[in-house]
């Protein structure tokens, strides 16, 4: 599904990412892990060809180059970024976004089928239904942001998510919800996931089938689950030190 090959990145002249490499097959979940400011939230953006990234190496999805592929082409190819901050869009509503992002891709909708799909949604997400027509995260606290994204993901249909700690900043309840749609796309679609977080209820919920560490600007350490909960008990520093690294 997605393979990067010795990928090196630079955001104004500092080096972030060097020779990254990372191969995620079709229906796996994968989970990115690493200290504050390890380079986590810039492989998302590399894949998704940020224009202030400087990129060298090769990005794969589907058998496509994407390395410099436009960011909308690579949204309508499959892969959607659940970020940490959703922004928040004036002047256009959720319904006209998702009618937009579907026509993008040739598919005809039917305004009343959308509209019922929607709210059904919603209610299983616990947002209002008024959500439907507001402008886009205009007004919404984090938690509804977050779970606004969970609507156009569910409706949208990627075959390929990337969750930049989408646990950040929510309560038990809210990442409940979150959790649970997650799973229930999950179990019908078998999408590509990967994971990046600092807590474990995610991860001990979505069973990641790869756990990595990002030390010195690439993956330095691959492991099972155990190897999350290693990091939670004993600390990065620790669990390196134990490995020799």
């Amino acid at each position: 599904m997605l393979e990067i090959k010795n990928l090196s990145v630079n955001v104004s002249d500092k080096c972030i990412l060097k020779n990254f490499n990372l191969t995620i097959k079709d229906g796996e979940i994968h989970a990115l892990l690493g200290i504050n400011g390890s380079g986590k939230s810039t492989i998302c953006n590399a894949i998704l060809n940020h224009p202030e990234y400087y990129k060298t190496g090769k990005i794969i999805f589907d058998g496509k180059d994407i390395t410099n592929e436009h960011p909308e082409n690579i949204a309508l190819m499959g892969i959607f970024l659940v970020s940490q901050n959703p922004m928040a869009i004036e002047g256009v509503n959720n319904i006209e976004l998702i009618r937009s992002a579907l026509a993008s891709r040739n598919e005809k909708t039917n305004i009343f089928k959308l509209n019922e799909q929607i709210n059904e949604i919603l209610k299983n997400i616990n947002l209002d239904l008024s959500f439907a027509s507001r402008d886009v995260n205009v007004g919404a606290s984090g938690g509804e942001r977050k779970k606004n994204e969970i609507l156009h993901l569910l409706l949208l249909k990627p075959k390929f998510i990337i969750l930049d700690e989408i646990d950040s900043g929510l309560d038990i309840d809210s990442l409940n919800i979150i959790i649970k749609s997650l799973k229930k796309y999950y179990n019908e679609y078998k999408p590509s996931i990967l994971i990046i977080t600092h807590q474990m209820k995610l991860l001990s919920s979505l069973k990641p089938n790869y756990v990595h560490v990002i030390k010195n600007k690439k993956i330095s350490m691959t492991g099972s689950l155990d190897l999350a909960k290693k990091i939670e008990n004993e600390g990065f520093n620790e669990t390196f030190k134990v490995s020799g690294e």
